[in-house]
């Protein structure tokens, strides 16, 4: 899973970025510090693996990952080529979901590209930049469809429909995210790779000193739900800054330190859950002496595709898939006593996985 972080200069971007990924992407206080994407590959935290491996008595631990794209900051004009607009278009159209960070903090030694903080007009330049570039695109798919119409086959019809309702929606400066589509369209828009088509995250950058107070009291915070509500896209609350010093602590000391601020999860924490969410992604896992590993599949993914994600030969010759549920398996102690119990089932090609299912894949090729 690939995220592009993103957002105008100065809002906190590259600091949220050196903090879940400890890459080190420059940070300065003035627009374009970040020219060319960082990108940072980062452990997903499952407390699981923990105790999985420790019944296992496993040599290694795996957790599935993350990459983190950090990509330059972006200003009006951008869909025209403005400022680095042209490399940040190209590289968010690489990107599975968009991580847009957003100020939400007072700080008079932090200039604003705008001049003041207003999170609601910040997250309307970003996004009105990517409507106008897919508004651009669609356009020319629009155009060489109709003309394509002329050869009397029907399938250009049927697709310069449905360039024409996305055309009118983005004309309408809405996000192609906010509309529904068919199954079969679905595939076509896929095929697009339109800016505005992936799912958003907005990630509210709060102050060290707001990081203590109550969420409804924050008002560019609930700015920002209000507005992402509207859209349908996800919202997280971080303090880039803490996050940054916690990035550097040892897990007992973070542990510490959460406590003390009175928070229980990592901003990383909460970033990666409503990734999950928003993505539609769950983690199965494997266990043994050698490893116990994470690994991230789609909701609704059947047994050998699962089997797939470890290796091809384990989905083109699947046999059958023994699971069992981690939560009953810590239970009972091992996966022998699960069995006795009758907590070990016997699964076939239509078994749809589940989040924390413990699997041993069955294959003969």
């Amino acid at each position: 899973m690939k995220l592009g972080v993103v957002g105008l200069p100065n809002v906190g971007k590259s600091t949220l970025f050196n903090a879940i990924t400890q890459a080190g992407a420059m940070s300065a206080n003035y627009p374009f510090c970040t020219i060319e994407p960082n990108v940072g590959v980062v452990a997903v935290p499952d407390e699981r693996l923990e105790k999985l491996a420790a019944l296992y008595d496993s040599k290694k631990i795996t957790p599935t990952t993350i990459e983190f794209v950090d990509i330059a900051g972006l200003v009006k004009g951008a869909s025209k080529g403005e400022g680095l607009g042209n490399k940040f278009l190209a590289h968010i159209r690489e990107v599975d979901a968009i991580v847009h960070v957003v100020r939400c903090f007072e700080d008079a030694n932090i200039t604003h590209v705008d001049g003041s903080v207003d999170p609601v007009r910040d997250m309307e330049t970003i996004n009105l930049e990517l409507i106008l570039a897919d508004l651009e695109s669609v356009g020319k798919r629009l155009d060489k469809a109709k003309n394509m119409i002329k050869t009397g086959d029907k399938k250009y019809a049927v697709e310069a429909e449905l360039l024409q309702r996305i055309y009118d929606t983005l004309a309408a400066e809405r996000p192609v995210r906010s509309m529904t589509f068919s199954e079969e369209e679905t595939e076509a828009v896929k095929n697009l790779f339109l800016l505005t088509s992936k799912p958003v995250i907005y990630a509210a950058n709060i102050s060290e000193a707001d990081l203590s107070r109550p969420q409804s009291e924050l008002k560019y915070v609930q700015e920002v739900r209000e507005q992402a509500k509207k859209e349908g896209a996800g919202v997280i609350v971080i303090c880039a800054r803490i996050e940054e010093e916690l990035a550097g602590l040892p897990p007992e000391e973070k542990a510490l330190f959460l406590q003390d601020l009175g928070i229980e999860q990592s901003g990383l924490d909460n970033l990666v859950k409503e990734c999950y969410s928003l993505l539609g992604l769950i983690s199965y896992l494997t266990a043994g002496e050698k490893e116990t590993r994470a690994w991230t599949i789609e909701k609704g993914t059947k047994a050998p595709q699962a089997a797939g994600k470890i290796h091809t030969d384990f989905e083109k010759g699947f046999i059958r898939a023994e699971v069992v549920d981690y939560q009953n398996l810590l239970e009972c102690g091992s996966f022998n006593a699960a069995k006795e119990k009758g907590k070990v089932r016997s699964e076939g090609k239509d078994y749809v996985m589940k989040d924390g299912d413990v699997v041993l894949f069955r294959f003969n090729v």
